[in-house]
């Protein structure tokens, strides 16, 4: 059997590559394959700290570091697998533990789960990094439409795609509760952040106010950059007390009952790889309405399973909003078509099977080349 190290996050903190990254190491079929080694890259334990307490942080990087030196002595593997963050100053920290594995001469794959690649293009130290530690190694794309990302430093016969997948839920589960509301009810899911557009949606909800439309919006999501109190005033400043709630970080069965209560699901995301969030929205059969940006696209069809809008246009979101918030039969037809695409492309089984197809194939490629 052959060695894989796993060099990922794990959550905590919850985001989108500390839960891919969980779903390997909790993979039966993953771990059945191959011999496989962990070591979590994360340095914040929370989203509060992420950019705050350095000296802690230092102290479990020092850890990170020493552990992959000891895995890669001792345990000798034939494929080092990291999840390299692409974005901000977490960059060069994984850029160096990526050094680390260069040095032993062990086969890399680089698993990207968010973006920024592009904009490091103009630094030469970035671009100096970049050309050593992608020079003869695999990458792991989330969608055929991020390699502009890398394609200055990784040819394409050695970028494999791999969707996200997420666990399916019964049917009993998943199943659409009734809201006694004449109200149409639209869910926001994600952290309080700038770039998940938070405050193009609550500029959307206004002109949607205005147009007198009969609906409710509920926030669910840690503070970030945005705090509840900057969230509420700007609610306050809208006119929106009485069309928006926020309900705080939401788990297990409040997160399922925030779903099934939904009639609309919305994230207009000014920044984002793929988007989980709305793969759980889809298993709902809930319409979806998210931004053409990163992988999107592939997960949701546009004018299909929902609607996709430019970045911060929050003309057009306040639109299509309107089009599902009047039309009861599109939001039925276009969230059950959504259910079936997640059911054909995304489920957790289809993406542990297409992860160990490219893990396989890259062992056997270098083999091969021995």
């Amino acid at each position: 059997m052959q060695k894989v190290i796993f060099i990922l996050h794990i959550p905590p903190p919850i985001h989108g590559s500390a839960i891919v990254g969980k779903i390997i190491k909790d993979s039966t079929l993953i771990n059945n394959s191959i011999q496989s080694k962990y070591i979590n890259l994360g340095t914040s334990r929370s989203l509060e700290v992420i950019g705050k307490k350095p000296f802690q942080k230092i102290g479990v990087y020092l850890k990170i570091v020493c552990q992959t030196l000891i895995q890669l002595m001792f345990f000798k593997p034939d494929l080092i697998y990291i999840a390299l963050t692409a974005k901000g100053k977490a960059f060069y920290k994984d850029a160096f533990i990526a050094l680390l594995a260069k040095v032993s001469g062990k086969k890399i794959v680089y698993h990207l789960h968010n973006r920024s690649m592009a904009e490091r293009q103009h630094k030469w130290l970035d671009v100096t990094l970049c050309n050593m530690i992608f020079k003869n190694t695999n990458v792991i794309l989330l969608s055929k439409y991020l390699y502009l990302e890398i394609k200055k430093y990784v040819p394409i016969r050695h970028v494999h795609i791999c969707p996200n997948g997420i666990p399916q839920l019964l049917d009993t589960v998943a199943k659409r509760k009734k809201v006694s509301s004449n109200d149409v009810q639209v869910l926001f899911l994600s952290n309080l952040m700038l770039a998940k557009g938070v405050f193009v949606l609550l500029d959307a909800l206004e002109i949607l106010k205005k147009r007198q439309l009969a609906f409710h919006c509920t926030f669910i999501g840690g503070e970030s950059d945005i705090s509840e109190e900057l969230f509420q005033a700007k609610v306050m400043e809208l006119g929106l007390s009485d069309y928006v709630q926020y309900a705080g970080k939401k788990y297990g069965e409040e997160k399922h009952n925030a779903f099934s209560t939904a009639d609309i699901f919305v994230l207009p995301t000014l920044n984002e790889t793929f988007g989980l969030v709305n793969l759980e929205a889809m298993q709902y059969s809930l319409p979806v309405i998210s931004t053409l940006e990163g992988g999107i696209p592939d997960v949701v069809k546009d004018g299909e399973t929902g609607f996709l809008v430019d970045k911060n246009d929050r003309q057009d979101l306040a639109d299509k909003l309107e089009m599902l918030i009047k039309n009861h039969e599109l939001r039925i037809q276009m969230g059950q078509l959504g259910r079936k695409h997640y059911e054909e492309y995304f489920t957790l089984e289809i993406f542990e099977q297409r992860f160990l197809e490219i893990i396989n194939k890259i062992l056997l490629k270098s083999n091969l080349n021995a």
